[in-house]
């Protein structure tokens, strides 16, 4: 397949890449913002920089495309909370524009990668397909008001489009503003890891590349107009995690630092994979626990990558959010 990937040089985007690239024709679209970077991308992939708000620019790369897989999203809801208007743009907006461009150029499918958290907190079982959406925070909000502009356009124009949400992701190249890479970069510096609230919110984890394998299956075999669940295996209290955290790194609980909790912050997230095993014959491989190992050794193992980051613009969004600076 000819297929257009926008958001692709952020962190589950350019796993996707990396799994596709090689057997089909890709094309990256990323406005490269603070967590896109080319180095994510693997060698000899065209990239193209530039927003999904930009109508011009979209038909001119959507033309001729077999496929338009849209992983663009402003994806940190601390981020939302302070300031929601880029998330708007981009989750709404922007997709409202790539939908726009399939449906006027007849592009042949599109595929929106989407969030567990728009069905909000679950105290217990587990969202499926048919959970009314819930969203909690502006983050949420706009990617449900994204998945609604999908439904719709498959509704009302016919377009071929599918949904595939995903719970907590992890793994390699994630941008340290989220727990698991802030805990690991902090647990290897020795400083503090900040916890919110009690650390007793539930997230149902998912490894990165599990999720990539789930978002092609939908592409590839899922029913037009409907919204598959990509479930991990495990799920656990972000306490536990950072706690694991420290074990694999050789640090002790002293680092561990509670601090006010965000906001809205739901308690609970979980989702189920019946429909996507059942139709698709897809589920989650890695289990968390070797997942997280994987994870921290690459962290360990890279900092080319992380280095840069850690220095940079991070610092001070770090600063400003937890309010009080890395100390190494």
């Amino acid at each position: 397949m000819k297929l257009l990937v926008t958001g692709a040089a952020g962190f589950i985007g350019s796993t996707y890449v990396h799994l596709v690239h090689g057997e089909h024709d890709v094309v990256v679209l990323d406005k490269l913002t603070y967590a896109g970077r080319r180095e994510n991308l693997p060698d000899g992939v065209e990239l193209v920089v530039g927003a999904i708000e930009d109508r011009d620019l979209v038909r001119q790369l959507v033309e001729g495309r077999d496929a338009v897989v849209n992983f663009a999203a402003e994806s940190h809801v601390d981020r939302s909370i302070a300031e929601q208007d880029a998330f708007a743009r981009t989750h709404v907006i922007g997709t409202g524009v790539l939908l726009d461009a399939v449906r006027e150029l007849r592009v042949p499918r599109f595929l929106q990668v989407s969030t567990d958290e728009v069905y909000g907190s679950i105290p217990e079982g587990s969202f499926t397909e048919l959970s009314p959406l819930d969203p909690s925070s502006p983050y949420s909000a706009t990617k449900a008001g994204g998945d609604l502009l999908v439904s719709a356009h498959a509704h009302t124009y016919g377009i071929e489009a599918v949904i595939c949400r995903g719970s907590n992701n992890y793994g390699p190249r994630q941008y340290p503003e989220k727990l698991i890479p802030l805990c690991v970069l902090n647990a290897i510096h020795g400083d503090p890891l900040p916890v919110y609230g009690d650390g007793r919110q539930v997230r149902n984890w998912l490894y990165v590349e599990d999720f990539c394998r789930a978002i092609h299956a939908v592409l590839e075999r899922g029913r037009s107009g409907e919204a598959y669940n990509a479930g991990g295996p495990d799920e656990c209290e972000n306490i536990a995690v950072v706690r694991r955290i420290l074990e694999l790194t050789g640090r002790d609980e002293s680092l561990i630092e509670y601090v006010r909790d965000r906001p809205g912050h739901d308690r609970r997230y979980s989702l189920s994979s019946e429909k996507f095993r059942a139709e698709l014959g897809w589920e989650a491989a890695v289990r968390f626990d070797e997942g997280l190992r994987r994870t921290v050794e690459w962290y360990r193992e890279n900092e080319w990558w992380w280095g840069p980051v850690r220095s940079g613009e991070y610092r001070a969004y770090y600063e400003r959010h937890y309010g009080r600076p890395l100390a190494s």
